[in-house]
C-alpha cells in the first residue's frame, strides 16, 4: 500500500507543480482515490477564479463526489500536497472518506505565505473576540427551520 500512497502523492505534488506553474493559484494539489481509481483532481484555483474556496482537496473532493454520485466519499483516500486548511479539512471530513494523506505540513505552507493560524486562533475565540465583527440576529427565526428539519420524515441524513 505504500507504493499506491506514494505513487497518488507524488502526483498530488505535480498538480500543485502544475497549477504554480500555469498561475491558476497557490502551490497546492490534491485528489481522491477509491480501489486504486483516481476518481477527482484538484489543484488551487484561488487566484485563476476569483473564488477563496477553490481550493485543491475541494476541487478534488467536488470532481470526486460527481463521479461516485454521492456527497459522501466512503472507502476512499484523500491525497494532498500539504495540510489542509481549516476550511478543506472541514469539507473532508464531512465528506468521511477513509483516510487523509498528506506531504507538506502547515508550518511548510506558512513560510510560503499561506498562514492559516489565525483561522485556528479565531475557532477557538467567543464570537464577540473574533477579527470579523459578527452579529448574531433572528436566532429564533433560524431555529423554525431547524425544527422543519428535525420533523422532515423523507429527509437524507447525513
Amino acid at each position: 500500500m505504500t507504493d499506491n500512497h506514494e505513487k497518488f502523492m507524488r502526483r498530488a505534488i505535480e498538480l500543485a507543480r502544475n497549477g504554480v506553474e500555469s498561475n491558476h493559484g497557490g502551490p497546492f494539489g490534491a485528489l481522491v482515490v477509491k480501489n486504486g481509481e483516481v476518481l477527482g483532481e484538484g489543484w488551487n484555483r484561488v487566484t485563476s477564479t476569483n473564488d477563496p474556496t477553490a481550493h485543491a482537496e475541494i476541487i478534488a473532493i467536488r470532481a470526486a463526489c460527481k463521479a461516485l454520485g454521492s456527497f459522501q466519499l466512503e472507502e476512499c483516500v484523500v491525497y494532498s500536497s500539504c495540510e489542509p486548511c481549516p476550511m478543506c479539512l472541514g469539507a473532508i471530513y464531512w465528506a468521511r472518506p477513509s483516510m487523509l494523506v498528506f506531504a507538506g505540513r502547515r508550518e511548510d505552507a506558512a513560510r510560503a505565505g499561506f498562514d492559516d493560524q489565525f483561522i485556528y486562533d479565531e475557532i477557538g475565540k467567543s464570537i464577540d473576540s473574533r477579527t470579523i465583527k459578527t452579529k448574531m440576529i433572528m436566532s429564533s427565526e433560524a431555529t423554525e427551520v431547524f425544527q422543519l428539519w428535525i420533523e422532515k420524515e423523507d429527509k437524507i441524513a447525513y
